[in-house]
């Protein structure tokens, strides 16, 4: 067994002596797909505990520290904490309710431990996670364009650092919209973050990631080469594309 598995089991073992907590339940890499676990993986979990414990599991850390000393953590959204173990192993947690777990879009969830009386279906709970508005082609390449032309406004009126999310983040997420599209459904496609395991599904010729994503000082770079990168590929609308160019060549043209 992976140490990061046994540590979650560690950790279960002991929430099972506590008379209030109903489950805990592995996400992300020690969820589901717990095979990927590797040496740069974090532990994700959920811990649901009855109705009034709450704020207890929130308060304190010491049911946390059971497995092992706790050396760092810090309360990083209102239900939980991030937290790094004396002996290196960072979790990530959230403390919920059964009637909050049912409001949260939760995909890939693992039951590492359950009290008896628990309700069976913890891992099924939840809607799909928000997806854009419209999971088509039209929407990102238009999308990607959009976030070039944005971004290159920004990039000369001097301010690069949103630019480069425009251009490098922003359009790149639609580019990988388009290559999910292409594709059809995909094995272990992170349903919250495009950007998780894309080198493995898509290699440098298919999405060339590092000319798209070239670095701060480089917004034009990056967006002449995504803008190439969708003229190949896709039927650009001449006008958005004429803009982008003028941009990318002299600047935007003086206002009638």
């Amino acid at each position: 067994m992976h140490p990061l598995l046994r540590r979650l089991d560690d950790l279960g073992a002991h929430l099972a002596t506590r008379g209030d907590v109903l489950a805990l339940l592995g996400l992300g890499s020690a969820g589901a797909e717990h095979d990927r676990l590797d040496d740069h993986s974090d532990l994700d979990f959920f811990v649901i505990v009855d109705d009034g414990a709450k704020p207890r599991y929130l308060a304190s850390t010491d049911w946390l520290a059971a497995p092992c000393p706790v050396a760092y953590s810090f309360a990083n959204d209102r239900n939980g904490r991030k937290a790094r173990y004396a002996d290196g192993v960072f979790v990530e947690y959230a403390v919920f309710t059964v009637d909050e777990l049912r409001a949260l879009p939760i995909a890939g969830a693992r039951v590492v431990w359950r009290r008896a009386d628990a309700p069976a279906d913890l891992t099924s709970c939840g809607p799909a996670p928000a997806g854009p508005p419209f999971d088509t082609v039209e929407f990102h390449l238009n999308e990607a364009l959009t976030n070039l032309y944005v971004g290159l406004h920004r990039e000369l009126r001097g301010e690069r650092l949103t630019a480069s999310r425009f251009i490098q983040s922003y359009a790149v997420d639609r580019v990988i919209a388009l290559l999910h599209l292409a594709a059809g459904p995909g094995h272990r496609r992170d349903p919250f973050d495009l950007s998780r395991r894309v080198e493995a599904a898509y290699p440098p010729e298919v999405l060339p990631l590092a000319e798209m994503v070239p670095g701060y000082a480089d917004n034009r770079r990056a967006a002449a080469f995504t803008l190439a990168w969708l003229v190949d590929r896709y039927p650009v609308d001449p006008v958005i594309r004429a803009a982008i160019e003028q941009l990318l060549t002299d600047g935007p043209p003086p206002r009638r």
